[in-house]
Order: C-alpha cells, then structure tokens, then sequence
C-alpha cells in the first residue's frame, strides 16, 4: 500500500502514519489500544474515564498499566503543559516507562529535554510556523500541525489545516504531522500530499465502539452535517464544538457587555474541563460542551477503531488511484 511507511512509522514504530488525537476525558485505554493494535498509534490522556473529583495523577498511572496490559505496540500520552499538576504527570509517564508524549497547550521548552532524557519521544502540537520553529528549537522529534477544522481548542490565527501544513513542512526538518479535518482515507492521502508525515485523527476515532465518549455524543458526531459544528469563545479561548445550546448560549454572550451576558466566572466555568467531560463523557451535551472537528459531516456510522484505520489506509490508496488513474504516462 503507497501510504505503508514514512517518517513517522519509522519514528514510532507503526505500521501506518496515523496518530489517534489526545481527546481529555475520552482518550481511554481500550481506544488506544485497539488503534496501535491496527497499525497506527492510540494516545491516552490523563483524565480518561475519571470521576469528576478523581486524581489525574493516579488515573494517568493506571491508564497507562491498563493500555500496556492491552497492548505490546506503541501507544502515547497526551499532557496539557498547562495542567496544574504537569510536573507530577510528566514523572509518572517517565516512571511507568512510557515511550511517546504529545504535548499541547504551552510552551515545549518546559519539559522537552527532561522527557527526551528518559529515552521519550515528543510530538508537540502547533498552530502556527513560529510555534512549530520554537518547538524544533526545542528539541521535539515532531511537530503536529492544528488547523482550525480540528476539534477542542484553537491556535488564535484560525488557519486552516491545507495552508499550515505545507508551511510548516517548509520552515522545520522534524516529521509534520497533519491534525484537523481528517476522517477518511481522502483526507489521509491529502495531508500526506501537503507534505505531511502523518495524520493526526481525534473526531472519527470519538465516534467508535471502543471510546469512552457517550453515545448521545457519539451518535451527535454521525448526526452532524457540514455546518454542524461551530467556533466558541473566540476572544476568551477559542475552541470547536458541536451546535447546541451550551454553545449558542456562548456565542451569543461576550465579556463585559451587558447583564444578559455571561459574566467571567460564567465563561471560566462554562469553559471549563468539567464542562467538557459533561458533553462527551456523561452525553449532556446541551448542558455542557461537546469538543468536535468540521470532519464530523463526513461521519456516518460508529464502527470499530480497527475499522477505521482499515477505511483510512483503504481509502487513500483508493483515492491515489482513482486520481492517477486518467493521467497519461509518457
């Protein structure tokens, strides 16, 4: 199959150049497991499954036991960097031997190089060619490009998967891995032709029998079409969301307007990390928000994560074809 081996897989040690995205809350171990099982490289985070009041340290502990108990392949964990306990989060990955770190939401100089001196490979996530210059400078071994199709939180200059990553491919020597707006095969074949080493997939893995994710949200991602999903708290913190009302009712309010409004400690815990886990772990989703890409219109069934990795590697070889099939060979 033309999309078997890049930089990436030789990186990791996958067979295909497909990371399953770190998704809080839902990122479980059975969901790894079952991706790297299949050829590409299932991530955990460190609140998957958790109780509202559980320890993120315990639970990162035990997510990482169980997803190795599941699976001798190479699977990763996400780390927010601006999580209050980070320092205790980054020890317990490199106690329990952990081999690969997505980092996100802050500064890679914070724990790149204690990370890569117990032998940890770091994939650090951008949204821009200057974050992705500052994260080489840093010593990372990848970058993974956010567009602003993804799900969750955005890079403030919203710049769309198709013209981030081909820039930062051109600006840094490391592997670019593409994340944002890929769910299919042709979507894989398309970040593979920007230039990219790989595909970075959160919202077609959500919506899968192994994810913890509800099935209210699971089935909301299958419902949704084109326009299903919108951008909220844009002057705050930005971030992606299925429509409904949590995230009408923040579109429509704004700081320091009116008292209508939402006021800051309203936005603070409407935005906050339980809020989310109310969305897509428990399924209240007009209550709380449900993190999803622009991908999810091109969602329409909950199949298995085995299945989805097939459809991905099918799909691109199916579309390189179907694209090469009519051009002339001189």
């Amino acid at each position: 199959m033309w999309v078997k081996k890049t930089r990436l897989c030789d990186l990791l040690g996958i067979e295909y150049p497909v990371i399953q995205a770190a998704m809080p809350w839902i990122s479980n171990p059975e969901l790894a497991a079952a991706v790297s099982e299949a050829g590409g490289m299932g991530v955990v985070t460190p609140t998957a499954t958790m109780a509202p009041d559980g320890n993120p340290v315990q639970n990162l502990r035990a997510v990482i036991q169980r997803v190795r108990n599941l699976t001798a392949h190479p699977f990763g964990t996400g780390l927010y960097l601006g999580h209050p306990e980070i320092e205790e989060l980054v020890r317990v990955i490199i106690d329990e031997g952990a081999r690969v770190a997505i980092t996100y939401g802050g500064s890679p100089a914070l724990f790149t190089s204690r990370l890569k001196d117990a032998e940890i490979r770091v994939l650090h996530v951008v949204a821009t060619v200057r974050h992705a210059r500052s994260a080489e400078a840093q010593g990372v071994d990848a970058v993974i490009t956010e567009g602003v199709e993804s799900g969750g939180v955005q890079g403030w200059d919203e710049l769309p998967t198709i013209v981030l990553t081909p820039q930062v491919r051109d600006a840094v020597e490391v592997p670019v891995v593409a994340g944002g707006g890929v769910a299919d095969g042709r979507g894989l074949l398309a970040v593979l032709a920007l230039g990219a080493d790989g595909a970075y997939v959160g919202t077609r893995f959500a919506a899968t029998r192994e994810c913890a994710a509800h099935q209210r949200y699971k089935e909301a991602i299958v419902s949704a079409v084109d326009t299903g999903t919108v951008v909220v708290a844009r002057t705050h913190r930005p971030m992606r969301v299925l429509k409904g009302e949590c995230a009408q009712r923040l579109r429509n309010s704004s700081l320091g307007s009116d008292p209508h409004h939402l006021t800051a400690a309203e936005w603070e815990g409407a935005l906050s990390t339980r809020n989310i886990r109310a969305g897509a772990l428990e399924g209240r989703l007009n209550e709380g928000l449900a993190w999803c890409g622009a991908s999810a219109g091109l969602v329409s069934d909950i199949v298995g994560a085995a299945e989805v990795m097939k459809a991905l590697v099918k799909g691109a070889d199916e579309a390189l074809h179907q694209l090469t099939s009519g051009w002339q060979r001189e």
